[in-house]
């Protein structure tokens, strides 16, 4: 590295340091938001609200209705006693989801009948609504079971009788099922996207407002050493803050951390410096540091937050979303962070995926390069 460089880089290193609010805050925001989004955006449905409208008022609809109050996905609000009084409940939000018994209910059980019951679900939450009737389809499927189970048995019978095949489920990497081990390791990928691509954008727009700019046009500075000057204590700073929310991922939200420390931190540190280089592009491209707030957050926040597979798997968009989750660095490190805290996958599995983003890195900051056009006033 020049001297000239290290000039660059002990200047701005200087910059952050003599501000303690603005050093605190590039440090403190990332675990702020990590922990905000790690605590409110849940995934999991437990203690959903539900109602029960028990037309039957039978010892086996009140059982029905026990599947249901005795797990953990459910607690039971209400009891409505009409259909009046359920639709009271799913409009004032009380209750997102009731199950109407019907007045047959036992006596077509006792016939060997199949009754209908009928299931309403509060559809304001689209994906919490498909959730939850998985929840209760899969409630309603043991319950039914258990049934059978005793009509065979009073015949002399066993479900496997009658059952040619049985299934015996396994999940594999988050066996427990729990959302944080899939949304902590995402939320991690867009906190070092967002906050140090903001700070980096802020670099160089800065002081065009100042006016200090010119300084450097009138430096003998080559443009990439000003670039690298400014991108390395950023890059440097994000890194600590990479370390921080590790911590955090594991210990604070104990999250399932199975794979190499080593492969993460790697990638970690090409993901930071293209996400530094992004936002020096933006801050070369600028002329005020809103213009550069606001391109970060719609050019950098938004499409990682939709594209990256960090709310729905990649593989699952159509063709065009796909192209656009290419053109992002955090859907490359995306995969990779779950991979590797999950599945324990290694360099050799990554190799790939570290190559596009040194790629990527290369290209942003050659970008960067370019549109800072030295030039005197």
């Amino acid at each position: 590295m020049s001297s000239r460089v290290l000039a660059i880089v002990r200047k701005e290193t200087r910059e952050v340091l003599r501000d303690p609010i603005y050093l605190g805050l590039a440090i403190a925001v990332p675990l702020v938001v990590m922990t905000l989004l790690a605590e409110g955006f849940v995934l999991d449905v437990k203690n959903l609200p539900i109602g029960v409208c028990d037309l039957d008022r039978t010892p086996a609809s009140r059982e029905y209705t026990y599947a249901f109050t005795n797990s953990e996905y459910f607690r039971l609000v209400a009891l409505p006693r009409s259909l009046g009084e359920v639709d009271e409940l799913l409009q004032s939000a009380r209750a997102r989801a009731v199950v109407v018994i019907p007045p047959d209910f036992s006596r077509l059980l006792a016939g060997g009948g199949r009754p209908v019951v009928q299931v309403l679900v509060d559809g304001s939450f689209a994906g919490r609504a498909l959730v939850a009737s998985g929840y209760i389809s899969a409630i309603d499927s043991q319950y039914s079971a258990q049934v059978a189970s005793a009509y065979l048995a009073e015949r002399g019978l066993t479900s496997s009788t009658l059952a040619p095949v049985s299934i015996e489920g396994r999940v594999w990497f988050n066996p427990s099922l729990d959302a944080k081990n899939s949304t902590v390791p995402g939320l991690l990928v867009i906190s070092l996207m967002f906050y140090p691509g903001l700070l980096a954008a802020l670099v160089v727009v800065r002081e065009k407002e100042r006016g200090t700019i010119f300084n450097l046009y009138g430096s003998p500075v080559s443009r990439w050493e000003v670039i690298a000057g400014k991108a390395v204590p950023y890059i440097g700073l994000a890194f600590v803050d990479y370390f921080l929310l590790f911590a955090m991922s594991v210990w604070l939200f104990d999250v399932r951390f199975v794979g190499s420390f080593a492969v993460l931190t790697v990638a970690a540190l090409l993901y930071i410096t293209c996400c530094i280089g992004l936002g020096l592009v933006i801050s070369v491209l600028s002329n005020t540091q809103v213009a550069a707030m606001l391109a970060t957050f719609i050019g950098l926040m938004t499409p990682s937050m939709l594209f990256s597979g960090m709310m729905s798997p990649i593989a699952s968009m159509d063709r065009s979303a796909q192209v656009i989750s290419r053109l992002i660095p955090a859907s490359y490190f995306m995969g990779m962070a779950r991979g590797v805290f999950l599945k324990g996958l290694g360099f050799a599995h990554y190799a790939g995926d570290l190559a596009s983003l040194g790629l990527f890195g290369l290209v942003v900051f050659g970008i960067a390069v370019l549109g800072f056009r030295k030039r005197v006033a």
